[in-house]
């Protein structure tokens, strides 16, 4: 497998997923590099990059694409079971996990990218909702537990909180999501893509 990375974006989460994973996924995932095109207009797409719209991540296994985080956190996770970082099909909590990567995927990135751009429109919010409403969905879920799925930090939990851990200003003042979001942060993961994302920024400069 093959998965297209370029530092400090949205494929940073999947590094992150691929050491939350171990030593078989990162032996056996090779991360390649490449430049892309950013949101304040710097960067080109790289030639090298089979994604058809020249972002990142993406993950390539033989003949088999794969685009988009939330499915490709539920290809890695369930190519690599024995990490137990997501429900396997037949967990109870199975429905649950693949909820948390439509949402993240149909929900959460459309407002983000609204609220970024600073669209407001009733139709939208009647869709979408906006970030307290959010918020509230992620406080309904750690209703007595410490992980959205339970006790257990997993790939739900490593893919719903990126947005605010690369937007700090996203951060509610809830103690519950903060406390849970500062949990996701702390994970040595986290830490070490971000110091390998420097690296290879600093690399491609």
């Amino acid at each position: 497998m093959i998965l297209y990375h370029s530092p400090y974006s949205r494929s940073s989460t999947m590094i992150t997923l691929l050491k939350e994973l171990g030593a078989p996924a990162e032996a056996q995932v090779e991360v390649k590099i490449v430049s892309i095109r950013r949101s304040d207009g710097t960067g080109q797409p790289d030639p090298s990059n089979p994604h058809p719209e020249g972002k990142v991540p993406y993950l390539v296994n033989g003949a088999d694409h794969v685009r988009e985080r939330g499915a490709i956190t539920t290809y890695l996770c369930e190519a690599f079971p024995q990490a137990g970082f997501a429900p396997m099909p037949g967990d109870p909590k199975r429905g649950q996990f693949l909820s948390w990567m439509a949402y993240y995927q149909g929900v959460m990135e459309p407002v983000l990218v609204a609220q970024f751009c600073e669209i407001d429109h009733p139709a939208y919010y009647a869709t979408f909702r906006g970030l307290p409403e959010i918020c509230a969905t992620i406080r309904a879920a750690l209703e007595g537990q410490d992980y959205l799925l339970g006790d257990k930090y997993s790939a739900a939990d490593l893919l719903i909180a990126s947005p605010f851990l690369f937007f700090t200003d996203l951060v509610p003042d809830d103690p519950v999501v903060a406390g849970w979001i500062a949990r996701c942060g702390a994970r040595p993961a986290v830490k070490a893509t971000a110091q390998a994302d420097q690296a290879e920024l600093a690399a491609m400069t």
